[in-house]
């Protein structure tokens, strides 16, 4: 049960609901986002209710976050700090997305990923890269 100050703001749904009627987002009121939250060319991007962001997540055109409704991910993911996610790119289920993370565009994620890695492709491919997101994660908060 929800307690009186975990309700979303007036200005917070406000805001929400102006950007999604101007560039087709559906960001949930009740996925739990980080600081430094950038959106680069920010058109039909979906973030489903629940899911966890870290600090510095970059979301790019097109990319779905969201629920797995059955199965042994039932449940949305929870993404780490300084992750990109590419154009189209599909994360989905009870999955935990590291640290320094970057899903290229049109990979298909829905497998538990480590710190310092890239996914390719669809099905996602894994690959250990020490600084993956360098140059990819912008406007960061420290």
């Amino acid at each position: 049960m929800r307690k009186a100050q975990d309700k979303p703001s007036v200005l917070k749904k406000f805001i929400l609901k102006k950007y999604s009627k101007k560039y087709g987002l559906e960001i949930s009121i009740n996925a739990e986002i980080g600081r430094g939250l950038y959106l680069g060319h920010p058109y039909n991007i979906t973030v489903g209710g629940g899911v966890r962001f870290g600090d510095n997540v970059n979301l790019h055109k097109g990319c779905t976050i969201g629920r797995e409704n059955r199965g042994k991910r039932e449940g949305v993911p929870s993404i780490g700090d300084n992750v990109a996610v590419g154009i189209n790119a599909t994360v989905i289920g009870n999955i935990h997305i590291g640290n320094d993370v970057m899903i290229a565009p049109n990979s298909f994620v829905n497998f538990d990923v480590p710190d310092h890695s890239i996914v390719i492709g669809n099905p996602g491919v894994i690959h250990h890269k020490d600084d993956a997101t360098k140059g990819y994660v912008s406007f960061c908060v420290e």
